[in-house]
């Protein structure tokens, strides 16, 4: 990972809101996969997959002490964007049933 080397609060402000674009494109991709997976479950207990969530949080945990980010920041940020997404996840396995 490359960090430029800012000459103005201005410049630094450009950067953060490109990666600001980055990491919400990021999010609504990893959104569409999750509601692609849906597709692939046959209950709403598979969908909650606690022991996948729990892999998913440990690899983030590892990969913020890797990058040198607060661990818990990211498994808070992560807790909640899991919960959502498991949320629109059984609306689609939902909807997909009723069909």
């Amino acid at each position: 990972m490359h960090i430029n080397n800012c000459q103005s609060l201005e410049e630094v402000r450009q950067y953060i809101d490109q990666l600001d674009d980055q990491i919400v494109e990021l999010i609504a991709a990893r959104n569409g996969y999750v509601k692609q997976a849906a597709n692939f479950k046959h209950s709403i207990e598979e969908i909650k997959a606690n022991e996948r969530m729990e892999a998913v949080m440990d690899r983030v945990r590892s990969k913020a002490m890797e990058f040198g980010v607060s661990p818990n920041l990211l498994t808070k940020l992560y807790k909640i964007m899991i919960d959502e997404m498991v949320e629109a996840e059984i609306s689609e396995f939902q909807n997909a049933k009723s069909l």
